[in-house]
């Protein structure tokens, strides 16, 4: 897999993270709550390790 497409992919989960927070955000949840959370932990760590990895390819 190129780096280009790689940086596509990460661009794209990065801007449905908007979607997981306001998810996260509803009352009625439930016990999905976990596994949003978990969602969005997971994904904020795979945008850090790929910042990490490519400096000059921030996203």
């Amino acid at each position: 897999m190129e780096k280009a497409d790689i940086k596509a992919k990460i661009v794209q989960m990065n801007n449905k993270r908007d979607s997981l927070v306001e998810l996260l955000e509803r009352p009625n949840l439930g016990t999905l709550r976990i596994d949003v959370d978990q969602a969005l932990e997971e994904l904020d760590e795979l945008i850090e390790e790929f910042n990490e990895t490519f400096p000059e390819e921030k996203v």
